[in-house]
């Protein structure tokens, strides 16, 4: 086998990336050693074209060895970190030698000094790369994903609403600017500015819900008393796998510590399992997103590690 670099070129690319990850995912045991495809989703509509501003012909790169697409590497959002997606029966140390040599010269972001700045990732238990990482530079970062799974073969425990809240997919019109202004604030601490700026222009909400895996009846909301949107999650389901990838999650801040989170994560599983999944994925990033993850998907996950390499 000799692999052969290329940039990402067109659409049938996506679609390409698409499968490779589906089949890498059951390869893998449905264990994230790789993206799931909904990772992908969500990057390409939202992190990369909403947030950072790029397409993937920007920053994806593709590696193919008798025709096929064995590995991808392509950052979740803008230049400044890569992820590196491998076949697992097809990689090897010279194969991913060469992505990280490739991440440094295309994905790396500058510095204001002149020099560059890169985050790499890669699953907590693979010590080759990591080993790799150590070798070029690399320091332990510390951003760390804790990637929780929870099958649906078990009972799902019911988590009442307070009195008066509702749970219902999102609608359209003045509620999707809702949504958009819901945003705001459950991720940037109740920012009004941030939250306006979101609801007036709503195109990138727009942009997610062309992700081909997107479904209406799988973007939850929490509904307030008062009509407002106090909680949200969207559920990105991939019948290949039979498995399900929560991303968002959040509840905006005057509505928090009512168990709302909690209630949408629940009402997701169920609505999830009456439609054949049998897996659901989230990942976590702060203390209070993991104790809530871990009491609603028990105690199985894993980690997902930053490594960083400065001033090269």
């Amino acid at each position: 086998m000799n692999p052969i670099f290329r940039s990402y070129q067109s659409e049938e690319d996506y679609w390409r990336m698409r499968e490779f990850l589906r089949r890498v995912f059951l390869l893998n045991e449905r264990r994230e050693r790789s993206w799931h495809v909904a990772r992908l989703e969500y990057a390409r509509w939202h992190t990369c074209l909403n947030c950072a501003n790029v397409r993937l012909e920007d920053v994806a790169t593709l590696w193919e060895a008798d025709g096929e697409i064995i590995a991808f590497l392509m950052p979740d959002g803008g230049p400044g970190e890569a992820h590196f997606n491998v076949h697992p029966g097809l990689c090897t140390p010279a194969l991913e030698e060469e992505m990280l040599a490739v991440a440094e010269e295309r994905l790396a972001e500058s510095l204001p000094d002149g020099s560059r700045s890169l985050c790499v990732w890669t699953p907590g238990q693979d010590t080759r790369r990591r080993e790799m990482f150590v070798r070029h530079g690399y320091t332990a970062g510390e951003w760390v994903e804790t990637q929780w799974r929870r099958g649906l073969d078990v009972p799902i425990p019911d988590c009442p609403l307070p009195p008066g809240y509702i749970i219902r997919p999102l609608g359209d019109g003045l509620e999707l600017l809702e949504r958009c202004y819901a945003s705001g604030l459950g991720f940037h601490e109740g920012d009004i500015k941030i939250a306006v700026e979101n609801r007036d222009d709503p195109a990138w909400y727009r942009n997610i819900q062309t992700a081909p895996l997107y479904r209406r009846d799988l973007d939850l909301v929490a509904v307030a008393p008062d009509g407002a949107i106090a909680s949200f999650c969207t559920i990105w389901f991939d019948d290949v796998s039979r498995s399900a990838y929560f991303e968002p999650v959040a509840t905006v801040p005057a509505h928090q510590r009512r168990g709302l989170s909690r209630a949408l994560l629940t009402a997701g599983l169920q609505r999830l399992k009456q439609m054949g999944a049998n897996l659901a994925l989230v990942g976590g990033y702060s203390p209070a997103a993991n104790a809530l993850y871990g009491s609603i998907f028990g105690p199985d996950h894993e980690f997902y590690e930053s490594w960083l390499k400065n001033g090269f």
